[in-house]
């Protein structure tokens, strides 16, 4: 059983913070479709698996750093078949912010340097 609750009749997660490892995220509906192959074909469980394993990149790199309060959102949180990627946020001391070290600490941890 996943920690993550079904969509809402609205196709939208319910209110709410949900603490779950990647592998649940990767079992949950937001990567498995919710209503079956057949009742939604157009539903891109592989793209969906390709943005939590990228997610999963970028959490570890912020883990890394000692970030761990993070929250994703948008329309991966939401019914919809092939979202364009996966919206969130993390907290971080503001004064770690206000001066770079955020920044220059997660740009050494990417080859990307996707920190900005």
């Amino acid at each position: 059983m996943s920690l993550i609750p079904e969509f809402t009749a609205d196709g939208l997660l319910p209110p709410g913070e949900y603490e779950v490892t990647f592998q649940e995220l990767r079992q949950s509906v937001r990567v498995v479709d919710a209503a079956g192959s057949e009742a939604c074909p157009s539903w891109d469980r592989a793209w969906r698996a390709k943005l939590a394993d990228n997610l999963e990149i970028l959490v570890g790199q912020l883990w890394h750093v000692g970030i761990t309060d993070i929250f994703i959102d948008g329309s991966f949180t939401e019914d919809e078949d092939h979202p364009n990627d996966i919206d969130g946020y993390f907290v971080c001391d503001l004064m770690d912010l206000a001066h770079g070290k955020c920044q220059r600490e997660l740009s050494l941890l990417d080859p990307h340097k996707i920190w900005t």
